[in-house]
């Protein structure tokens, strides 16, 4: 009896341990809706309308300094039969935007209007909050990037890039994004992301053809488009090592009609 007693105190112990374990991950939102584009009538959400698409994220923690560890990937899966047309769309190469920065981008390569992210960077053991803006750009092959710059507290400019692929139903068009550590100063913890806001979707005319990156599905289903993002961070201890993942689902509204 003391050995079945000790077995199920060490079982119990593992088990909570576990849920500890389980519960480090940090928590995620996502809310995303179909907005029109500018200068485009006739579009947002409306059933096979093009569009544009805003994602809302929201990241709370504390494993890592009292925030989030530091973001480390996005992965942002829509819903099966919403169509993307890349094709037409001028594009930015990666090395161009590194090198010499967005402005050197040409205007049709902008793939939606600046959004904006705020977090934590850090001075020795003091965390400070700092906001910044993402732009998003058409990438060459079909996918995405976004450049991610802020000037106060800390000087940041990464790019973060999305390869766009295709997922399983009720989910579709999915952009797996790579998002770069955020370093503050040497031997401080690195940046931790909180809120990410972003707008992608664009249309340009070829006579009297419009054509639109996003199109909206024909079909709404019931309850709304289902939507999923999955975010990676980095090791706690080591946040180049990979650590937990977080996942979040929400429904996008049905066109009102």
């Amino acid at each position: 009896m003391r050995r079945i007693s000790t077995a199920l105190a060490v079982l119990g112990l593992a088990v909570l341990g576990l849920s500890a374990t389980a519960s480090a991950a940090p928590t995620i939102t996502l809310k995303a809706k179909a907005v029109p584009i500018p200068g485009f009538p006739h579009t947002g959400n409306i059933l096979g309308a093009g569009a544009a698409l805003q994602a809302e994220y929201t990241i709370s923690g504390t494993e890592y300094g009292g925030f989030p560890p530091p973001l480390t990937g996005v992965k942002f899966f829509g819903p099966a039969s919403a169509k993307l047309h890349p094709q037409g769309f001028a594009t930015c190469a990666p090395n161009l935007i590194k090198e010499k920065g967005p402005a050197s981008c040409t205007k049709a390569s902008k793939a939606g209007p600046v959004g904006s992210a705020s977090g934590v960077v850090s001075f020795g053991t003091e965390r400070v909050e700092e906001s910044v803006t993402v732009e998003p750009f058409f990438a060459p092959g079909g996918n995405l990037e976004f450049f991610v710059a802020g000037h106060s507290p800390v000087s940041i400019e990464i790019l973060s890039t999305g390869k766009v692929v295709n997922s399983s139903p009720p989910f579709g068009p999915t952009v797996e994004a790579e998002v770069p550590i955020i370093e503050s100063v040497p031997g401080a913890l690195d940046a931790s992301a909180k809120t990410i806001n972003v707008k992608v979707g664009a249309a340009y005319k070829k006579g009297k053809k419009t054509f639109y990156y996003i199109t909206v599905p024909k079909k709404c289903p019931k309850g709304g488009f289902p939507l999923k993002t999955v975010m990676e961070f980095g090791n706690i201890n080591n946040p180049r090592e990979p650590g937990e993942k977080a996942e979040a689902s929400y429904k996008a509204p049905c066109p009102k009609k």
